[in-house]
C-alpha cells in the first residue's frame, strides 16, 4: 500500500456510543455512592473504553478531527452528566436512610434504669469452673466458717505453724470452738476425699479470708480455685499438663507457665507456678500465679487412702490474680470498691 493512501478514522460513532451505553448502565446499577465511584473509575477513568478512544485522536485524519472531537466531547459529557445525576440521587437516598436510622423520639420517656450485671470475679469463677467441667472434673463447695482440723491439721500444718497465728487468720470466738474463717479452699479438698469414692477429680472455687491489709496486691477477702486429683499412676507430668491447659484457656493459646521448687505442708514435691505476663507493671516478666504439687502420702493416709496404690496432685490460685493478669489490672482495690464503672468496662463478659 502506498504511504500516500488516505488513513481511516479509528474512532467511530458506534464505538463511542457503546462506551457511553456501558457507562450509563453501570451508573444505573450502582446502589451506593461508593459503588458509583467505582463504576466511574471503570468507565471514565484512565483505563476506560472512552479514555482509550480519546487517546486515538492523534491518529484521526486532519479533515475529520473537528467532527470526531465534537463526537468524543458529547460522549464524555453524557457520561459525566449521567454520573452526577446518579450521584445526587444516591446521596439523597443515603441521607434519607440516615435520618430514619438516627430518628429520636423526643417525646418518649427516658429510660433511667440501667441493666445490671454480675461482678467480673463471679463471672470469671464460673468460666474457670466450666474449663474443669469440660475436662471431666467435679465442682465442690464447703463452709466458709471452717473447723481448724479441716483448715490446718488435715493439711499437715503443725500447731505452731505461722499461718495459724492470730495475725494471719480470723478466729471465731469463743476460741475453744476451734472455728476459723477458712484461709483457703483446701478444706473442701479434704471433705471431698472423705465423701467421694476414688478416683477423685475435684475443683473447689470460693471466698477465703486472711488478715491482710487492703492494697494494690492484697485484700482480706478474696476468691480461690483449688483442685485435687487422686487416681492410680498420677505424676507431675499430669499436673503440668492440666495447668498448661488451664493457663491457655485463661490467657490464650500462646500462654506459658513454669514450675519452681517450693515447700507446702500438704504436697511433696511442691512447686510455685508462674505465668508469663507481658503487660506486668514495670515490664514483661514471670509472675506468681499459684502453688501446686503432688499430694503428700501422709495426707492420703489420713483420709483413709492407700498411698502405695493411689497418687494425686493438687493446685490453687487466686481468681483476683487471674483477672489481674488477664485484663492488665494493676490495682486489686478496683475489684472490691464497688465502683460500677469498673464492672461496665467488661460489658458483662470476661
Amino acid at each position: 500500500m502506498s504511504d500516500s493512501a488516505p488513513k481511516s478514522n479509528p474512532i467511530t460513532a458506534e464505538a463511542a456510543e457503546a462506551a457511553v451505553t456501558a457507562a450509563l448502565a453501570a451508573f444505573a446499577a450502582a446502589d451506593s455512592v461508593a459503588e458509583l465511584k467505582a463504576a466511574r473509575t471503570a468507565h471514565a477513568g484512565d483505563g476506560s473504553a472512552i479514555a482509550q478512544l480519546n487517546a486515538q485522536m492523534r491518529a484521526v485524519p486532519k479533515d475529520e478531527k473537528a467532527a470526531t472531537g465534537k463526537l468524543m466531547g458529547q460522549a464524555r459529557g453524557r457520561i459525566e452528566g449521567a454520573y452526577h445525576g446518579r450521584e445526587s440521587e444516591l446521596a439523597a437516598q443515603e441521607a434519607a436512610a440516615r435520618l430514619v436510622a438516627e430518628t429520636v423520639d423526643v417525646t418518649a420517656a427516658p429510660v433511667r434504669r440501667t441493666a445490671g450485671s454480675r461482678h467480673p470475679l463471679a463471672q470469671l469463677q464460673d468460666e474457670v469452673s466450666d474449663v474443669f467441667i469440660g475436662m471431666g472434673w467435679e465442682i465442690a463447695e464447703g463452709p466458709e466458717v471452717e473447723h481448724e482440723w479441716f483448715n490446718f491439721d488435715a493439711l499437715g500444718f503443725d500447731p505452731d505453724h505461722p499461718a495459724r497465728a492470730m495475725q494471719d487468720t480470723f478466729f471465731i470466738e469463743p476460741a475453744d470452738r476451734h472455728l476459723v474463717l477458712r484461709t483457703h479452699t483446701s478444706p473442701v479438698q479434704i471433705r471431698s476425699l472423705l465423701d467421694r469414692e476414688l478416683p477423685v477429680y475435684v475443683v473447689a472455687p470460693g471466698r477465703t479470708y486472711r488478715t491482710d491489709e487492703l492494697d494494690a496486691t492484697h485484700t482480706p477477702v478474696f476468691s480461690q480455685i483449688e483442685g485435687i486429683a487422686i487416681d492410680r499412676g498420677l505424676t507431675m507430668a499430669h499436673l503440668r499438663g492440666t495447668l498448661e491447659h488451664f493457663a491457655r484457656q485463661m490467657f490464650g493459646a500462646e500462654a506459658e507457665i513454669r514450675l519452681r521448687p517450693n515447700f507446702f505442708p500438704f504436697t511433696e514435691p511442691s512447686a510455685e507456678m508462674d505465668v508469663w505476663q507481658p503487660h506486668a507493671k514495670g515490664g514483661a516478666r514471670w509472675v506468681e500465679w499459684g502453688g501446686c504439687g503432688m499430694v503428700d502420702p501422709k495426707l492420703l493416709a489420713a483420709a483413709g487412702i492407700d498411698p502405695d496404690e493411689y497418687q494425686g496432685f493438687a493446685f490453687g490460685m487466686g481468681i483476683e490474680r487471674t483477672l489481674q493478669f488477664r485484663h492488665d489490672i494493676n490495682d486489686m482495690r478496683d475489684m472490691v470498691e464497688g465502683d460500677v464503672r469498673f464492672n461496665r468496662q467488661f460489658g458483662g463478659l470476661v
